[in-house]
């Protein structure tokens, strides 16, 4: 594991998030920045729900550029920020202020999106609906179980690992939010579908903030490597 240096004139963005649990993303911000030569650092920032909003107040008063934004903090954090979206998973700080982004559904890009399907109901899904408004909804706590037919675009944002949420066709792309692989990903890929993996959509999202942060564009190749994608 490389030690990241920090001194008095290091930038640092933050992951807010509990608890405190292993995340790719430092691993993967800290080898873009050392690839672009800038003093920046990317620190686990472990934040209890009752201490959000002085964790976001102390962003700004600690100098930080921004953070990243998780479970359980995506909807709770709009309350402290400046933004238009239901859910953050990016915080720019501009001038002492904190400014709430969402980068979320960043893997959209291309992909077939006529008749998307959205599972799950959390802070991901929330972001994957504001990007996709008209996309139908699925979740344990709403309507259930899943129907994808006809759906040319499926997103599993349950966080469910080991269980087949819905089966996925050939003919139709799945996004699925969690890594490594779920079993909702391995029967798609197995049935003939398009899957497009959680490591890929957290390269597209950590792509879209480091742009945000640092406002040079992200060296997605070196940000690849480190999260390991099989060759």
């Amino acid at each position: 594991r490389r030690v990241i240096e920090i001194s008095a004139t290091t930038t640092l963005v933050g992951l807010l998030r509990w608890p405190g649990r292993r995340s790719l993303s430092p691993r993967m911000q800290n080898a873009a920045f050392a690839a672009l030569g800038l003093d920046w650092a990317y620190v686990v920032l472990p934040t209890p729900p009752e201490l959000l909003e002085d964790a976001v107040r102390g962003l700004a008063a600690l100098g930080f550029a921004g953070a990243n934004v998780t479970t359980p903090h995506k909807q709770a954090v709009t309350k402290f920020c400046v933004t238009d979206v239901p859910s953050v998973n990016t915080l720019v700080v501009r001038d002492g202020h904190v400014e709430g982004r969402t980068t979320d559904a960043a893997i959209l890009g291309d992909l077939p999106q006529e008749r998307p399907v959205v599972i799950g109901g959390g802070g991901v899904a929330t972001a994957f609906m504001y990007a996709l408004p008209h996309a139908r909804q699925f979740a344990r706590r709403g309507t259930w179980p899943p129907d994808v037919d006809g759906a040319d675009l499926v997103v599993n944002a349950t966080s469910e690992r080991d269980e087949v949420v819905v089966e996925v066709r050939a003919g139709q792309t799945l996004v699925d939010l969690p890594y490594p692989e779920t079993a909702t990903a391995a029967a798609a890929r197995r049935a003939g579908a398009t899957v497009v993996t959680g490591l890929e959509v957290l390269l597209a999202q950590g792509a879209a903030a480091f742009e945000l942060w640092t406002g040079v564009g992200a060296p997605i190749e070196v940000m690849r490597d480190a999260l390991g994608f099989p060759a």
